[in-house]
């Protein structure tokens, strides 16, 4: 039994009694005993216990921190550099008692053989503790926040006389529920920049401008589109944008790389530069007549590179089932980050889906160790239409 202060501290006599009453062959027992005891500065409200895996555990031990993330309205996360964790408390019927130094049958092992006595402190105790699952980051409001000031340029008449909040790093990790790696990764993803200090996203119709200032002058050039070099680049349209922002739209639509010589080119990324160009000619129209659509686009996109519908998975939804068929944009990220939500939302656009369709949609909401057709398994209900199988809602929609 725990005993409080040190005048009523045990001795090993005393113990050696106990065991005698007991019946129990002190020979059996480890020689060491830890006799435990109430510290003065006891209390049951200044701790709480949190259970960390392996990985997490090295990672506190190496001196690194692990960052609690949320406002007042989100429920809480936790953060590591790069990795995100949902925050669950957990009951327990037994009551955990924190004593800093006790020590454990492993460590007792390299003790003396010799009977001995350790007198270890309670400093509290807790009866839940907060258990860790990893979860996918919350990066949708990131986009959200970035949009509300857009840049259009150095030159625009807004960039002038701006009022909207504008974001640093330190900012962006303090307002979204995901850790810092995986906010720089969403940020390069939506093609954001960093602007004096803060990360901007820059207006559709700049960066298209950006992306034809950079193909128009490939294309007089007679460049290949996998060897653009930058230096050059650079000069040459220094008179129509800024300098850092061609280098940027370079890095939003290329691979940048360097030859023999030192000399830094670019290879630009077909899909890529395809993709945005059919969100430009998709953005202001409801539907579009499919094969219109694609005669359209391979005109609209530097000659040389060819178009595929592929290209726009998780932008952009074919219905073949329309006559004519059409097409209409359709981004994932402007669907919920819930899942039940999403397939919700999904369903209410579509009653019925193949796999193809709806995999682009749903693939990032798998977690570790899952896969489209788990979430699929879980979250609709399949049939067969016309030899083909479709998935459609669980639940009236």
């Amino acid at each position: 039994m725990a005993q409080r202060g040190a005048a009523c501290e045990r001795t090993l006599s005393q113990i050696h009694a106990t065991l005698h009453v007991a019946k129990l062959d002190p020979s059996e027992l480890q020689p060491t005993v830890q006799c435990l005891s109430f510290s003065e500065s006891f209390s049951s409200e200044d701790y709480c216990l949190m259970e960390v895996d392996e990985t997490l555990c090295k990672h506190i031990e190496s001196g690194q921190s692990l960052i609690i993330r949320g406002d007042v309205d989100e429920h809480a996360v936790l953060c590591s550099e790069d990795k995100t964790y949902d925050l669950k408390v957990a009951d327990t019927s037994n009551m955990l008692l924190i004593i800093p130094d006790l020590k454990t049958p492993d460590q007792l092992g390299s003790e003396s053989s010799a009977d001995s006595l350790i007198h270890c402190q309670i400093y509290g105790f807790a009866k839940s503790y907060w258990e860790l699952k990893r979860t996918r980051p919350k990066l949708k409001k990131l986009k959200k926040l970035l949009m509300e000031n857009q840049y259009e340029g150095p030159s625009s008449e807004k960039e002038r006389n701006s009022t909207y909040s504008t974001y640093t790093k330190e900012d962006l990790m303090e307002r979204i529920q995901a850790s810092e790696q995986e906010i720089m990764q969403q940020l390069q993803q939506i093609h954001a920049c960093r602007i004096e200090g803060c990360w901007r996203i820059l207006e559709f119709d700049y960066e298209m401008k950006l992306l034809s200032h950079v193909t128009q002058l490939v294309d007089s050039e007679s460049w290949s589109f996998s060897k653009i070099p930058l230096t050059i680049c650079l000069q040459e349209l220094e008179l129509l944008e800024p300098r850092e922002m061609i280098e940027h739209c370079l890095n939003c639509y290329g691979k940048r790389y360097t030859n023999e010589a030192g000399e830094v080119f670019y290879a630009l990324n077909e899909d890529e530069v395809c993709k945005s160009i059919a969100l430009m000619l998709l953005r202001n129209a409801v539907k579009f007549n499919l094969s219109e659509f694609e005669e359209v686009w391979q005109q609209s996109v530097p000659e040389g590179m060819t178009t595929r519908l592929d290209q726009l998975k998780g932008v952009a939804l074919v219905d073949r089932n329309s006559r004519p068929q059409v097409i209409f944009q359709l981004n994932v990220e402007d669907l919920p980050e819930n899942t039940q939500e999403r397939f919700n939302s999904l369903f209410s656009i579509r009653a019925k889906w193949t796999e193809e369709d709806i995999a682009p949609y749903i693939q990032g909401l798998c977690g570790e160790k899952q896969t489209v057709g788990t979430l699929l398994t879980k979250y609709a209900r399949s049939s067969m239409q016309n030899g083909t199988k479709v998935f459609s809602s669980r639940r009236p929609i």
